[in-house]
């Protein structure tokens, strides 16, 4: 385990797209969609229904699967993601031509209403901030949230393309992952193999003088056990012999 520890890692860490408030943005924005279409687009007489919906879907699913995608492949994360801000755009841009096409009015900056939609999209992320309001809101009030939200997501998402890119600059793709990853598996082995061969000089000393002390105390116990063999006759001689002189007294 110590010798892959700290190598550099092919696979990079899953993203936790709910936290992000991009995400959480764009689910609002998908179900803001499709409440509008439900409200005030025909479903069979208007096609926009469908681009609308398909448009908030497009950029909902393309941040997720970018994001799982990343795990492996930065450049695919980087593709996906973009291609939901494209899909964003749209959207925005079905919303700018709902409120022109029927002589609507767009929030602008001085206005009260502006005020309080901008601090609104800007501080809220969640769906259940926004749902309650899907069949209060006029499809003017409707679009021009659709229409902040819009922006609010481009801007975040291009600040976190942004973070990608720099990280891409400097840590490369999965192809350079997998050649740092290999190539430093390969050097940790390496140099524990010239670790090994530069201690087996002094095991091999170590080992002799090992087997060197062994003998002599192998030769000594051999000695010790000779001289205890020894006295050990000499003594049962010389029982021997006192039990048969007082045998004889007998």
């Amino acid at each position: 385990m110590e010798e892959t520890s700290n190598a550099p890692h092919v696979l990079k860490s899953q993203a936790n797209w709910d936290a992000l408030y991009f995400y959480q943005k764009s689910d609002v924005i998908y179900q803001l969609a499709f409440a509008f279409c439900e409200r005030f687009i025909h479903l069979y007489k208007d096609r926009t229904r469908d681009q609308v919906i398909q448009a908030a879907r497009s950029c909902k699913q393309n941040i997720v699967e970018g994001l799982a995608d990343g795990v492996a492949s930065t450049e695919m994360q980087l593709k996906l993601l973009n291609v939901a801000r494209a899909s964003l755009k749209e959207l925005r841009e079905d919303f700018e031509d709902y409120i022109k096409s029927r002589h609507l009015q767009f929030f602008v900056s001085g206005e009260p209403r502006y005020a309080d939609m901008l601090n609104y999209c800007r501080y809220h992320n969640r769906l259940s901030d926004y749902e309650p309001f899907f069949a209060q809101w006029t499809d003017e009030q409707m679009c021009n949230y659709a229409i902040t939200l819009c922006h609010f997501i481009d801007r975040m998402m291009m600040s976190f393309l942004k973070k990608l890119e720099q990280e891409f600059i400097t840590e490369g793709g999965i192809k350079e992952r997998m050649h740092r990853a290999r190539t430093g598996y390969r050097q940790q082995q390496d140099e524990r193999l010239k670790q090994l061969e530069a201690e087996l000089p002094r095991l091999k000393q170590s080992l002799a003088e090992a087997q060197a002390e062994a003998a002599k105390w192998k030769a000594a116990f051999e000695n010790l056990k000779q001289r205890a063999l020894k006295m050990y006759y000499s003594k049962e001689e010389e029982i021997k012999r006192l039990k048969e002189l007082l045998g004889e007294e007998m």
